[in-house]
């Protein structure tokens, strides 16, 4: 099977540059990859409770997006990230006569809106799309730049995606590692098996420390070559403890998320990977290019991101930086870069935009009654500027 190097767009580091170029030549010269063919999950679960009273996930931030977004009785708004669809139902209860673009590039997600649209009669327009393919469907039907009234971009992986083992995505519920967004649209398209079995330890170690901020970056790519010579490793489980294996038990769970509960040790090598399959980066820049265009002047844009280099981009990308060369920004933190962004941050001049308009310029977090309901979203942060 011949796999197709222009699924993906360019990665935003020149070491993944490279890991992509070698796994699609590497991938190219054999047969199929570990997840090749059309990849098949139940939608029943997902599908089942499109119209019950609760969305299948909980929202984050839901409150202060409805705040901060002030739609108005019959204003069109894009929400980019589908996902459960508890944003945009939230929407369209709240808001009369508002007509809601659903985007969502996971077709289980757009089954779930074409059933919940048959509830609300026109007004929600579920769209199938990766947000660096949605300028070309926006003016395919006819929508013309400028247009939309408030644009919501909920970036990051869905609870439905984390839920259904069979995706691949979490750690702890054992299914073939694929993490691939898009499902069946494209079966062509590398999975996370392909990567842990077929790129080198260098390579691996450069998406750990790039796309992970994993500190031991090249301990666990060495464990990963060690295993995969005995068996490939193919299983969600199975990667978690090969990761697990190259550090002492009492290590494993000795890490803290924000609630100061033990997370695993694999959980930034799952984010790593997770953002390297589906070229997370690369295509939110995209979709904040596409909201820049499709906004009126005076739209609002709100942006959810769930980790420190989705909200890096997002910030500089309000603040007017250009990255449309992303070979000169890499997004992960150190003493440097943090001592260089507090520079940044203090010159005014340096954070304007001809674009935007900060209509809150500290990030906005969940509550700490939010958190305790809905644990996922902890992490969150909260983006929201006024197009100019």
């Amino acid at each position: 099977m011949v796999f197709n190097s222009n699924i993906m767009i360019w990665k935003t580091n020149l070491a993944a540059q490279r890991a992509w170029r070698s796994l699609m030549l590497r991938l190219n010269s054999s047969a199929a990859g570990l997840c090749s063919g059309p990849v098949s999950w139940d939608r029943s679960d997902e599908l089942s409770t499109a119209s019950a009273e609760k969305p299948p996930h909980t929202p984050v931030m839901l409150k202060e997006v409805l705040h901060y977004l002030d739609i108005q009785p019959a204003q069109v708004v894009l929400d980019m990230t589908f996902g459960g669809g508890g944003h945009t139902k939230a929407i369209l209860n709240t808001v009369p006569e508002v007509t809601v673009l659903a985007l969502d590039r996971d077709p289980t997600a757009i089954a779930l809106a074409q059933q919940l649209a048959k509830e609300y009669s026109g007004r929600l327009k579920p769209l199938l799309s990766r947000f660096s393919e949605l300028e070309a469907l926006l003016s395919n039907m006819n929508i013309k730049p400028g247009s939309i009234d408030a644009v919501l971009l909920d970036a990051g992986c869905s609870s439905m995606q984390m839920d259904q083992a069979e995706r691949g995505f979490s750690l702890s519920k054992d299914g073939p590692l694929d993490m691939r967004m898009d499902g069946e649209r494209y079966p062509d398209m590398p999975c996370a098996a392909d990567v842990v079995n077929t790129l080198d330890q260098q390579a691996l170690a450069s998406i750990l420390s790039a796309y992970g901020e994993e500190r031991h970056a090249r301990k666990i790519a060495s464990a990963i070559v060690e295993a995969r010579r005995v068996n490939p490793i193919t299983r969600t489980q199975q990667l978690a403890s090969v990761v697990a294996g190259a550090f002492p038990a009492s290590i494993v769970y000795a890490r803290k998320d924000r609630l100061h509960r033990r997370a695993h040790v694999a959980t930034k090598t799952f984010q790593a990977l997770r953002i390297f399959v589906n070229d997370e980066l690369n295509e939110l820049h995209a979709g904040l290019c596409t909201a820049r265009s499709a906004l009126k002047p005076g739209g609002r844009l709100c942006v959810i991101t769930f980790h420190s280099l989705e909200d890096r981009l997002v910030k500089r990308f309000l603040q007017g930086h250009d990255l449309s060369n992303f070979d000169q920004y890499h997004f992960s933190q150190n003493k440097r870069d943090s001592r260089k962004e507090k520079l940044v941050d203090e010159n005014k001049e340096c954070n304007k935009s001809s674009y935007w308009f900060p209509i809150q310029r500290k990030v906005v977090t969940p509550e700490k009654d939010d958190v305790r309901e809905n644990p996922r979203g902890r992490s969150a942060k909260l983006r929201i500027a006024l197009r100019q």
